[in-house]
């Protein structure tokens, strides 16, 4: 076995960097542990962040707020087609990788990073190993669907964080047998998202002031995100969630913080869902993490196109409505604390009504808060 095992770990978007934050925590209590036991080899990563989502709030206080390490390489692409980024991507990794030579390469989701990490590893033949792994919504029009399945064809190692994306690849066939003496391996290993749910939960009680600086009172508002090009990009759409939101908002206040994207497109469409001062609904600025996850926790429903908010939601106990027509988290549909009401004025009213008395109280589907140490002592192995 040697005496390191080198590991590049590439993101490209906001959320990738929480959730790689938890794998790199763990890795760092794995080589403190090495020289006081013979566990196994030292563990160095390498962090290449692709630029996809230029975000400024990723700057030096992001980092060190929620605890995570800077990037070793930051590739800055993004910003053109999904095309045009992908192969941009593709090629930048492939000279970091070439320069680095890592035993593994680690991606997470399903961005274009992911898919581009993936690509530029399996060309160079270093395994790649795929954290959310599985996940399907069966819609190929979602360019995350196109990632996700490529990827996990690509990948040696396919990290899943549920039985059911265990059970989505079994269908397809999977494991597949990469090379003559390679088969891919799948571990269930639960969600690194509970991971990063519960140790920034902490941080968020002691550190966020937003729910002082918004006036709010637990449990007297419903949190709204809006962000997804199916929404986003057509007006009726928008338009019908937004008049969905507002009649909501006369029984209960209703903050939405406002995606760059959400903004435009509501400016472009005019009228009193683009009017705040006119509106019941109470538009905000995009709020960091900290202030997000409080937002969260103490929302009595959430209202939202993102699948990370969804589970985010059911990590804090807190009931939500789903403006698509589908999602990757289907047990949190069938365990009927999440609702798909697309983006139907009414369904979207209705499905709020139906959750807005719902308690319940979070369970295993997602593991036990321990995915990160897991990944780490399967790829030690």
């Amino acid at each position: 076995m040697p005496d390191t095992i080198k590991i590049s770990t590439i993101i490209g978007a906001r959320p990738q960097f929480i959730k790689a934050a938890t794998v790199s925590r763990a890795i760092s209590v794995h080589n403190a542990a090495i020289p006081r036991s013979v566990s196994g080899p030292l563990l160095h990563e390498t962090i290449i962040h692709t630029g996809q989502h230029f975000d400024a709030n990723m700057s030096e206080v992001f980092f060190r707020e929620l605890e995570i390490p800077a990037p070793d390489y930051n590739l800055g692409i993004g910003g053109g087609s999904h095309g045009r980024n992908t192969g941009r991507m593709i090629e930048a990794i492939e000279d970091v990788l070439l320069k680095e030579t890592p035993d593994w390469v680690l991606v997470y989701g399903d961005t274009d990073s992911t898919l581009a990490g993936a690509l530029a590893a399996a060309k160079l033949h270093i395994p790649v190993a795929h954290v959310e792994a599985g996940l399907r919504s069966y819609n190929r029009a979602m360019p995350e669907e196109i990632n996700r399945i490529l990827t996990d064809q690509l990948s040696t190692i396919l990290f899943c964080p549920t039985r059911t994306a265990e059970a989505n690849l079994a269908k397809e066939g999977f494991p597949h047998r990469l090379s003559s003496d390679t088969v891919q391996q799948i571990c269930n290993v639960g969600d690194v998202m509970y991971d990063a749910a519960l140790f920034y939960a902490v941080k968020a009680e002691k550190h966020s002031r937003i729910m002082q600086t918004l006036g709010l009172t637990p449990k007297g508002f419903v949190l709204a995100t809006i962000h997804r090009a199916e929404n986003t990009d057509y007006p009726e759409r928008l338009a019908a969630i937004m008049a969905a939101l507002e009649q909501i908002a006369k029984e209960i206040p209703v903050v939405l913080p406002l995606h760059p994207r959400t903004r435009k497109c509501l400016e472009n469409m005019g009228g009193a869902c683009n009017d705040p001062q006119n509106s019941p609904v109470r538009f905000v600025d995009p709020v960091g993490y900290l202030d997000m996850v409080m937002l969260e926790k103490n929302a009595r429903v959430i209202i939202t196109d993102s699948g990370g908010v969804q589970k985010e939601a059911y990590f804090h106990g807190v009931p939500c409505v789903t403006v698509r027509e589908e999602t990757e988290w289907v047990e949190l549909v069938e365990a009927g604390v999440n609702v798909l009401a697309g983006s139907d004025t009414q369904h979207v009213v209705q499905a709020f009504q139906q959750l807005i008395n719902k308690f319940f109280v979070t369970d295993m589907l997602y593991g036990n808060g321990n995915s990160a140490e897991k990944i780490v002592d399967i790829l030690n192995t």
